[in-house]
């Protein structure tokens, strides 16, 4: 966690970027390297659908967030994709569950 889901994508152009995008990821959430998940998205589009990135992930500060998506764009802009969409999925730690127990209880603050 957190996971970082790639839509539209061909799978050898995110092995090769995968490397860059984790450690960008987690300097700036400030998590491990191996706590970041890469995902590829393989969906049939219906109707014009854009290239994405879905970031699945617990709240941070808006700086973080934007800071994670400007890193995300740039990386994928220097590689001919400046107009992919970046959007956060925020998640309730009281809301995750590991083995059945939410990995926080509702009534514990969240620390960063």
């Amino acid at each position: 966690m957190p996971f970082i889901r790639f839509k539209g994508f061909e799978s050898d152009f995110l092995h090769a970027i995968s490397p860059e995008i984790v450690e960008s990821f987690a300097h700036h959430a400030e998590v491990a390297l191996e706590k970041v998940k890469l995902e590829s998205l393989q969906v049939e589009a219906i109707t014009n659908s854009p290239l994405s990135v879905e970031i699945f992930m617990f709240p941070r500060a808006q700086e973080k967030h934007d800071a994670i998506a400007q890193s995300i764009h740039q990386i994928l802009a220097e590689r001919g994709f400046p107009q992919v969409h970046i959007f956060f999925v925020l998640l309730s730690p009281s809301l995750y569950y590991k083995e059945g127990l939410p990995i926080q209880s509702t009534t514990t603050s969240i620390s960063r």
